[in-house]
């Protein structure tokens, strides 16, 4: 199982961004994605799930209604658009399956 993030980057507030987290090595469509996030001196925290097959999805209340989770079975991709970035988004992103992490993408959110 290997799963790369990409997307992140240096945003002012307000600002948008997309996630991607590309996954190999095992059947994707048949396996729930996860989004999780960790600020500096924080612990890990879920951000956004999704079922196998799009169907059904989760978020943490901070960021209902700014952040979606999608994600394309034919590309074995799941994505994460985020919206209307608060300064408090800033961490580094991973996404999780099968219990295994990728490496992190970072979202600094700033002006």
């Amino acid at each position: 199982v290997q799963l790369v993030e990409s997307g992140g980057g240096l945003v002012q507030p307000g600002g948008s961004l997309r996630l991607s987290c590309a996954a190999f090595g095992f059947t994707f469509s048949r396996f729930g994605m996860i989004w999780y996030r960790q600020a500096p001196g924080k612990e890990r925290e879920l951000v956004a799930e999704i079922t196998s097959t799009g169907g059904r999805t989760n978020y943490a209340d901070s960021v209902k209604g700014r952040f979606t989770i999608s994600r394309d079975n034919a590309k074995n991709t799941v994505y994460l658009q985020m919206n209307s970035l608060k300064p408090e988004d800033t961490a580094v992103y991973y996404c999780r399956a099968l219990g295994h992490w990728g490496q992190g993408t970072q979202v600094t959110v700033s002006s």
